[in-house]
């Protein structure tokens, strides 16, 4: 029944000139921004390799002093050391697993606490699982990760972000939302119902994000801060290393075989973070640095607002206030 009314309500919206721009800027390379940010506090998520290591290299190599939330210390350390040599500036990293809403909320106080405003907050952290996975809250992990992390760092931040009044915050989304072709299951958001699916659930996280994107974007327009989210391009990452032989096989071969090097998307975080031409956009989706009409169901404002009903309501029951 649901899905039926999904249908119904979506399938009148979809056109096909939105696919055609997509699949057009898919052969589109980045804009470029040349100007320096020296000085400037960028935070990432997930730096330790793929995109986020990139991006973290590109803002470094234009001035930017890093803040990254990892989670793994060894290889944390090691980056901010080949950052500090490298370029020559400061690189520090907080340790926490953004599928567990305790190391959430410590990485949301300690971006709360820092005195130099945040002047970009990239969220990156990913994951890609065939099967479906439970945190140890009892949350599936995708969209733990990949919505609840984000979502509940954003709101965290607000305080901080109403003195500062500055500062630009990123989604590093996905064009996979579309694989939520039906928009999302309100009423199974972790997949405990319905068969699970990668590809399906992976499309949903990303969905949400984009969803909550709208609803927090009115909240910083008032504060002069701005929220966007960029599909990265088709990019060789460690996304799925954690998966079955198989899916490995066909990443590695079919994959990461027609994909570009992340610097690609390093420079278009870049030009999304700091480009003056893009100071008071805000709740824009960007193939890389071109923006993109949404698909019906990422436009969905009343299915925003419930889900936003809806996590509130969940992360009160996990004691999570925001």
């Amino acid at each position: 029944m649901i899905r039926k009314q999904a249908i119904r309500r979506y399938w009148p919206q979809y056109k096909w000139s939105n696919i055609q721009a997509m699949l057009k800027n898919m052969k589109k390379e980045p804009e470029f921004c040349a100007e320096p940010f020296a000085g400037k506090l960028v935070a990432i998520t997930g730096a330790t390799s793929g995109i986020g290591l990139c991006a973290a290299r590109k803002y470094a190599a234009m001035g930017a002093r890093l803040v990254m939330i990892n989670r793994n210390g060894e290889k944390s350390e090691r980056v901010c050391g080949e950052i500090a040599d490298d370029f020559g500036v400061r690189a520090e990293y907080f340790t926490a697993d953004l599928s567990l809403l305790s190391d959430i909320q410590r990485a949301g106080h300690y971006l709360a606490g820092l005195e130099q405003p945040i002047d970009v907050m990239i969220h990156n952290a990913g994951i890609h699982l065939e099967t479906r996975h439970e945190t140890a809250d009892g949350l599936e992990t995708n969209f733990a990760l990949h919505y609840l992390a984000p979502f509940v760092i954003t709101k965290m931040l607000m305080p901080k972000l109403s003195r500062d009044r500055t500062g630009r915050i990123i989604f590093v989304g996905s064009e996979g939302y579309r694989f939520a072709v039906w928009g999302l299951n309100l009423d199974d958001l972790q997949w405990e119902w319905n068969k699970y699916s990668g590809l399906k659930a992976y499309g949903a996280g990303k969905l949400a994000q984009l969803l909550s994107m709208h609803l927090i974007a009115r909240e910083l327009e008032p504060l002069g801060v701005t929220i966007n989210a960029m599909h990265p391009g088709m990019v060789r990452t460690e996304t799925g290393k954690d998966n079955g032989k198989l899916y490995k096989w066909y990443k590695r071969n079919f994959i990461d075989a027609r994909s570009a090097t992340p610097d690609k998307s390093a420079e278009a975080l870049y030009f999304l973070g700091t480009s003056k031409a893009l100071a008071k956009t805000s709740d824009v989706f960007f193939h890389l640095t071109t923006e993109e009409e949404l698909a019906p169901p990422a436009r969905d404002m009343e299915a925003a607002e419930a889900l936003w009903e809806k996590t509130i309501a969940l992360l009160s029951q996990k004691g999570v206030n925001l």
